[in-house]
């Protein structure tokens, strides 16, 4: 849930940072010849595709709701998002094995090594100031989790995939900058294949983690189970309310779906009932403003 989080804040951060990249890689792959520069460039180009189609589910998201889709289209960052997940396993993992694969078997000597280096520098300051900003989205919704633990529970699908891209992108421009370095010491051209390969499984391992993350949301999470504790205390609390007897809910990209089941305390009248739940559902939306559908329903029994 994105909370007070701006995932658009985050995915500008990191296109910015990746074009500015890709260019400075291109050009330093055409003259100094490494194959870790070059996966490294299209790794930046595949990651600034990434994040224009980010940028789209967030807008598609936005669409009102129609007969067809009564719920809205809040799920359709969750789909983009998988979209992006298997471009970095396609565009990046398998090109750069490929890529350094090539250059394993028909190695060519590194050309102005210090260029690549200067380069690869360059990108790993740039790629830290996209995760500086992707991190402070994160820090505003984590609360007391680790990264780790809010990376695997996190229902914010955008920033989950940025920030497995940022941290792919800082860790793959660490290997192929030690790749080129250790290359241009020994002069051993193998070591900036290697350098491409370790990249690529390093972008397929993170592809999948993210993967697996976006489909648990895309097949449908509930909101996580802090914001259901604090969703049942607060209905509980309410001075008309006996007990809750259920809450069921669905996550929808950024909105939410709730289904209450709840004993009322007696009223004496059909309206007063009514008038009841109607104001339960009122204090309810005011106090998590990201439920968009609410549907709650008075009953005595689970």
């Amino acid at each position: 849930m994105a909370g007070g989080a701006n995932p658009v804040k985050a995915i500008l951060f990191a296109l910015g940072a990746n074009f500015a990249i890709a260019v400075s890689k291109y050009v330093a792959a055409f003259i100094t010849n490494s194959g870790s520069m070059l996966a490294e460039a299209v790794h930046s180009t595949a990651d600034c595709g990434n994040q224009l189609l980010l940028l789209l589910g967030l807008r598609l998201a936005k669409s009102p709701p129609t007969a067809d889709y009564p719920l809205g289209y809040g799920k359709e960052t969750y789909f983009w998002s998988f979209i992006v997940a298997l471009m970095l396993f396609t565009l990046g993992g398998v090109f750069s094995i490929y890529e350094g694969w090539h250059k394993l078997h028909q190695p060519e000597p590194l050309s102005y090594p210090l260029l690549a280096l200067g380069t690869l520098a360059f990108g790993i300051v740039a790629e830290g100031f996209s995760m500086w900003g992707c991190v402070g989205e994160v820090n505003k919704i984590r609360g007391e989790q680790s990264l780790w633990r809010w990376f695997r529970t996190s229902r914010n699908a955008e920033l989950v995939v940025i920030f497995g891209e940022d941290l792919a992108a800082l860790l793959g421009l660490t290997f192929a900058f030690f790749a080129v370095l250790v290359t241009w010491i020994t002069g051993n051209p193998v070591y900036d294949a290697l350098g491409g390969i370790a990249i690529g499984v390093l972008l397929i391992v993170v592809a999948v983690l993210v993967g697996i993350e976006v489909k648990q949301m895309l097949v449908g999470q509930g909101v996580d189970e802090p914001v259901k504790q604090e969703m049942l205390a607060f209905v509980t609390e309410q001075s008309t309310v006996e007990r809750v007897l259920n809450l069921l809910s669905l996550q929808l990209g950024p909105d939410v779906m709730v289904a209450l089941k709840v004993k009322m305390k007696p009223t004496g009248s059909d309206v007063a009932l009514i008038e009841n739940v109607n104001a339960v559902e009122a204090k309810f939306r005011e106090r998590f403003p990201q439920v968009k559908f609410l549907f709650m329903e008075p009953d005595l029994h689970e």
